[in-house]
């Protein structure tokens, strides 16, 4: 039964025949807890959606792992991998790593930011389950988790219309959820289901994500979502039907254990999609974990309203960000030392049509970011942890930085003073021209950012300056076209003196 306000490390600290059987990586439940599944209504639809999350699951110890299944899905899906927030927008925790995926929408929407729950806004950003009762009840709805607090704090179980909900001996319930969620795959017809395993954020925690025993624990869930999806092919409707899988996991590990952090290790996530239109052997770089909701309900066949405020996309479409081209360029460190050798995550060289204008520019200084750079999130984070570059979260993929802060970790002379320009964007016959990007900025000092307007190649005029922090939000800015004018180009200049940085991204140019 669910112990609800028990917390994760308390349930197994006063269950001691659980703990021993966590601590050894066993995966078989005792008899005496077998149970018969739940009964749902009759399913409607013939698109069905399973998402299965493997809490504490670091992606790049799957390969280590014997993993047939995962890798299987790997290879016939869509597969991308992303990074997390960190504090102060949100613990690299469960609490705000199931509200993220259930939700679509990062913590600073969502309002969870650790496993207390405290603040969470899940009545304006309901999970899928949830939103998939209100759009379209007639679903078959499902969920089994053995972490109750998705449960007791309406995380992933609202909507469903029937439930499995266990305490935290994840080795027991982990096996015990798959042999009843097995039955109702079988026997029943649901149409979404949400099935939570936990030992490997269990054994990380004990062992360490080095560990072999957490490798040993990949393989038990590989498994046990093997018999998951061996139980969707029994389906005597299977012909008929169009599944999709989904796997996620909320946060990482650190390799000794543990995570909450801000290390790139506890902030590593995926999403691994297969079903009906998504590519297989996608790598694609600009998956996030708020994509999960989203590709759900295109599964679904069910088209967001704009009123629920979805920060993700569904993980097939791709973008069309010209940044992301550069990708395949990324060169490695130069002057950095935090960043290791083999992580490629950062050009100068802007791309077609763009162009950046370092004439005020000082000599010297970190090589990386002298003037805009374009850059991955794994490279710039790196550069120095906790000064909130990890809270970048609404760019996706490549996205171009100016960082005067690393900039002068080296002798340097001058200012720093960069222009990013746009190409020149068509706005004929239109009255109004409107720019929108992403942006995280950071103020302090003398440190300038501004949003110029040039238009036929004259004279730049100010659209917008920047003097207070944005975090990682959303901008949409309009100008008037002047009579006459046939085109118009954007700049992004900023200025500082080891201050802190400005990052843009998904910039768009629309007329009206």
């Amino acid at each position: 039964m669910p112990l609800p306000g028990i917390s994760r490390r308390t349930v197994l600290a006063a269950a001691g025949a659980g703990t021993a059987l966590a601590a050894a990586g066993l995966a078989t439940a005792p008899a005496a807890l077998a149970a018969t599944p739940p009964t749902l209504p009759n399913g409607t639809s013939a698109d069905k959606v399973l998402v299965v999350g493997m809490d504490g699951l670091r992606h790049d110890r799957i390969d280590a792992a014997n993993a047939p299944v995962l890798k299987s899905l790997m290879a016939k899906g869509t597969y991308g991998r992303s990074l997390l927030y960190a504090d102060p927008m949100a613990a690299t925790s469960s609490g705000p790593g199931w509200s993220t995926i259930s939700t679509g929408v990062w913590p600073d929407k969502h309002g969870v930011k650790d496993n207390t729950f405290t603040g969470k806004n899940y009545a304006k950003y309901p999970g899928f389950l949830a939103r998939l009762n209100q759009v379209r009840p007639g679903l078959s709805l499902f969920a089994a988790v053995d972490w109750p607090e998705l449960d007791t704090h309406g995380t992933v179980t609202p909507g469903a219309d029937a439930k499995l909900v266990y305490d935290n001996d994840y080795v027991v319930n982990d096996a015990l959820i798959t042999d009843l969620t097995e039955q109702v795959l079988r026997d029943q017809n649901p149409d979404v289901l949400f099935v939570y395993f936990g030992e490997t954020d269990e054994i990380g925690h004990n062992h360490g994500a080095a560990s072999q025993k957490y490798l040993d624990a990949i393989a038990v869930q590989d498994g046990q979502l093997g018999r998951l999806l061996g139980a969707i092919e029994a389906r005597p409707t299977r012909a008929a039907e169009r599944w999709t899988i989904i796997v996620t996991t909320d946060h990482g590990h650190t390799d000794a254990g543990g995570h909450g952090g801000s290390s790139v290790e506890e902030r590593r996530t995926f999403v691994l999609a297969q079903g009906p239109g998504i590519a297989a052997g996608a790598r694609p770089v600009d998956t996030r974990l708020v994509d999960v909701a989203p590709t759900v309900f295109r599964q679904l066949g069910i088209v967001p309203d704009p009123s629920w405020g979805l920060d993700g996309k569904p993980i097939q479409d791709r973008s069309t960000d010209p940044f992301d081209a550069l990708y395949g360029s990324l060169g490695g460190r130069v002057d950095e030392t935090g960043i290791p050798a083999g992580v490629l995550g950062f050009t100068h060289t802007p791309p077609s049509g763009w162009s950046v204008v370092d004439n005020a520019m000082g000599t010297g200084g970190v090589a990386e970011w002298r003037g805009w750079s374009f850059a991955t999130d794994e490279f710039w984070s790196r550069s120095q942890r906790d000064q909130w570059r990890e809270l970048n979260v609404r760019a996706r993929g490549v996205f171009a930085v100016a960082d005067s802060d690393e900039w002068a970790d080296k002798s340097s002379s001058g200012a720093y003073d960069t222009t990013l320009v746009t190409p020149a964007y068509a706005v004929a016959g239109a009255a109004r021209v409107t720019l929108g990007f992403t942006t995280l900025y950071r103020q302090e000092g003398s440190q300038t950012a501004q949003v110029l307007a040039s238009f036929n190649g004259g004279t730049p005029t100010l659209v917008k300056s920047y003097t207070s922090d944005v975090i990682s939000q959303p901008q949409s800015l309009s100008v008037a076209v002047p009579a006459g004018a046939s085109n118009v180009s954007f700049r992004f200049r900023y200025t500082g003196s080891n201050n802190w940085y400005w990052t843009i991204d998904g910039v768009t140019v629309t007329t009206s």
